[in-house]
């Protein structure tokens, strides 16, 4: 199959599959997923004022101090042109889901075959946790858009040696950092695994990392600037920094998922302390577990939820959102002192798996009703997929594709770095998977080659 026939064919099973998600996911649009509600609100003022703020109508401007800019504005440019519409936004990260299935497609026509690269981009096209996030309002689908077109144009860098595609490449991992901060320091791990992937010609890829980082730094300097003018912080998120993710993490560790959610739940709909305790007691009770820490969970999670609920003027909420931040790094710290080993280890295994291989890309109002065997069957195949990837980064660097493999490499434990000792949700891991998926489709590819092999030379020779 020629090159355009391959691409037009993985584009159109990316937008179909998409298309099922859309419809599949629409009842759970405006019940379920709270965080997209921010996400459109920032959007639509955005829009609507040119302010990006969550105050439209206060006389004063109230900076926004959670969100970075970048998908708050792709939500905008969308209702600009097309009007207020969460379709409208999912058909357009529907778009996206497809060029990122281009995009690895293209990526693995360099490294290995035309037939092994289609298969490539018709994996990540039938992967569904991709198209099942790319249906709602949530900065994911951008981001691995992004992430993955920044692996595009480095290693396209990387091989040609242009300072153009090094500029361009540090001016795509800017954009990437600014919809989700936590990929800020990406661009120091790429630069890394480059200059180990070839020890000559090193004076070439000094120079262009050095293009690269100063192109990162010029476009994010702007939003830093933002934020050391209203908050007095050099920061990529004043009220969205380590703190909350590091309390989750301290009772992820500790808490089943849905008992955790259930607790969470009860904290935040009965103020009444009192009668939160006997609901929390009950539960103890009805799944056999100490009420302890169940206790502590939801105090700590109530106290600390009321710095920022409480005070009603724009200003001081967002304040507070900050100094909430920071209450949640204190006793997330407090917590970790209690079992520092413990948790260490809780973090490394349980941490890793729900990063990795804990994607169920049912509708979220129907993941309580499936059974644990069920839950099971889909995270098997999570599992198998990311022991594969690590037998296709060998592949590929015996190869001597060791640019692509080394900065694949980079990627993922660029993520796990960031996110396995902090909080895992199996969606942070989703912009490195296209890149997970190529590795595995590589590595498919190798064993069945060697199979054939095995096989063919195990018949008999006949000779006349």
């Amino acid at each position: 199959m020629s090159r355009r026939r391959s691409s037009l064919l993985i584009a159109l099973v990316a937008a179909a599959h998409a298309a099922i998600f859309i419809a599949y996911q629409r009842p759970d649009w405006n019940t379920q997923w709270t965080d997209q509600n921010g996400y459109l609100m920032l959007g639509r003022i955005l829009a609507q004022t040119g302010r990006y703020t969550r105050f439209a109508n206060t006389p004063l401007y109230v900076p926004e101090a959670i969100r970075t800019p970048v998908y708050p504005a792709f939500v905008a440019v969308l209702d600009l042109v097309f009007g207020e519409s969460h379709l409208v936004i999912a058909l357009a990260q529907a778009v996206l889901f497809a060029i990122i299935c281009l995009f690895v497609y293209a990526i693995a026509r360099s490294v290995t075959s035309e037939r092994v690269a289609m298969a490539a981009g018709l994996v990540t096209a039938l992967y569904p946790p991709l198209p099942y996030i790319s249906a709602l309002v949530l900065t994911e689908t951008l981001t691995t858009f992004l992430v993955t077109a920044a692996m595009v144009l480095w290693l396209r860098a990387l091989r040609d040696g242009s300072l153009r595609w090094f500029l361009a490449s540090g001016l795509v991992c800017a954009a990437t950092a600014l919809t989700r901060p936590a990929f800020q320091l990406l661009p120091l791990f790429l630069v890394g695994a480059s200059l180990l992937a070839t020890p000559d010609a090193r004076w070439l890829r000094y120079r262009g990392g050095v293009v690269m980082l100063a192109a990162f730094f010029i476009a994010i300097v702007p939003w830093l600037a933002y934020n050391a003018v209203y908050f007095k912080a050099v920061t990529f998120s004043p009220a969205g920094g380590p703190g909350r993710q590091l309390f989750e993490g301290t009772w992820q560790v500790q808490l089943p998922g849905r008992l955790e959610t259930e607790l969470t739940a009860l904290a935040d709909s009965t103020p009444d302390r009192a009668t939160l305790d006997d609901r929390v007691r009950a539960v103890a009770a009805r799944s056999q577990l100490p009420a302890e820490p169940m206790l502590r969970y939801v105090h700590q999670h109530q106290d600390i939820r009321k710095i920022w609920t409480e005070p009603t003027d724009p200003w001081e909420r967002v304040s507070s959102r900050i100094a909430a931040d920071h209450e949640y790094l204190r006793v997330g710290l407090e917590n970790i002192r209690e079992n520092p080993v413990r948790h260490a280890w809780r973090r490394a295994v349980r941490g890793t798996f729900l990063l990795w291989a804990s994607e169920i890309p049912v509708r979220y109002s129907d993941i309580n009703r499936l059974s644990p065997l069920a839950i099971r069957a889909i995270w098997l195949p999570q599992v198998g997929l990311m022991l594969l990837a690590t037998w296709g980064a060998v592949v590929l660097w015996r190869s001597g594709a060791r640019d692509e493999a080394l900065a694949i490499a980079a990627l993922v434990l660029y993520v796990a770095a960031v996110h396995t000792p902090l909080y895992a949700e199996a969606r942070y891991s989703l912009p490195a998977k296209p890149m997970i998926l190529l590795l595995a489709t590589v590595a498919v590819a190798n064993l069945v080659g060697r199979f054939r092999h095995a096989s063919e030379s195990a018949l008999p020779t006949v000779t006349s």
